[in-house]
């Protein structure tokens, strides 16, 4: 075929790629329901608390399988041990609710759903696991409204809804994040990759301060400050702040470091507080009376509209 054939044949079928996605309607951004998100964190307290290798951790842990199935997911659970305090070979499962796994170009949500055996921050319960209302089950509560939001979509892009476990049990001398760290090294498809994602950590509580996590600016700036100008621009500027919080051992380093994949980190970090973390923080108080239904549903919010911004290549 002439060179100048294949150039015109080309430029063709260029401007029929670039007229169809011109005609391909814009994806509408489903309504994100804060009291739905806030009746998943309800239900995960009902069980009482998730410490891995407790029949408590486990009936959640299906309950939220069968949740995500019900939503049409294709579901993956992954089986690891975790060790932490004296506990050793803990049965483990990380949770994976993939929605058009055929797609290469994806995204990943995140949160992790265990909760800590020891509540070591609180003043008189030190050794009392905590319920982790916040900190465990916020994100998972918006991992699952937005599962019933993707349900319905049919989006031209790959969504990877991850509950990790094992996350909240580590101490100064390391065991964190065990169940994020098991998946990067083994991931549950081999040649998995993602554009991005987002990790949604303690993303309930009022009065909440979500900056710029110190490994997510480093190493997804461009997208933290796309998702900050985002949930400013929808009214969020009192919880989406302009802050440098640091950066902190949480789920996304894992996926950063070990699979590549840019993470940012929704965290709540009050400046104010000695420990940089809310006062609940590893503690009895991470009750559901620290849970804000605003904070639940603005985070659900921005999360929900980045998806359909990614689909719909306005991100």
């Amino acid at each position: 075929m002439p060179l100048l054939l294949v150039f015109i044949t080309c430029k063709q079928e260029n401007k029929k790629v670039e007229e169809a996605a011109k005609n391909t309607p814009e994806i509408a951004t489903p309504i994100f329901n804060q009291d739905s998100a806030y009746a998943y964190l309800e239900k995960q307290l009902s069980f009482g608390y998730r410490v891995p290798g407790t029949k408590e951790h486990k009936a959640c842990g299906q309950w939220i399988i069968s949740k995500v199935k019900e939503n049409g997911a294709t579901v993956t659970v992954q089986d690891f041990t975790s060790n932490f305090f004296d506990k050793k070979a803990v049965p483990s499962f990380n949770i994976i609710a993939s929605y058009a796994p055929e797609l290469k170009d994806r995204i990943i949500i995140a949160a992790h759903w265990d909760t800590r055996l020891i509540g070591e921050k609180d003043l008189k319960l030190k050794n009392k696991p905590i319920m982790g209302a916040d900190d465990g089950a916020s994100g998972v509560a918006n991992l699952l409204e937005l599962s019933r939001l993707l349900k319905d979509l049919k989006l031209p892009i790959g969504v990877d809804l991850m509950f990790f476990d094992a996350e909240d049990n580590g101490t100064d001398n390391g065991g964190w994040c065990q169940g994020s760290e098991y998946w990067s090294k083994n991931k549950h498809k081999a040649d998995y990759t993602a554009r991005f994602g987002i990790l949604m950590d303690m993303v309930g509580a009022k009065n909440a301060r979500f900056g710029y996590e110190g490994y997510s600016k480093q190493y997804a700036g461009d997208i933290l400050e796309k998702i900050w100008n985002l949930a400013q621009g929808m009214g969020y500027t009192d919880l989406f702040v302009e802050e440098n919080t640091g950066p902190i051992m949480d789920d996304h380093y894992y996926l950063i470091s070990n699979a590549g994949i840019p993470m940012v980190d929704i965290l709540n970090r009050p400046m104010k507080t000695e420990s940089g973390f809310a006062d609940h923080h590893h503690t009895q108080s991470d009750n559901i009376a620290v849970i804000d239904k605003r904070t639940l549903g603005a985070v659900g919010k921005v999360v929900t509209e980045v998806i359909i911004k990614y689909a719909n290549k306005t991100f």
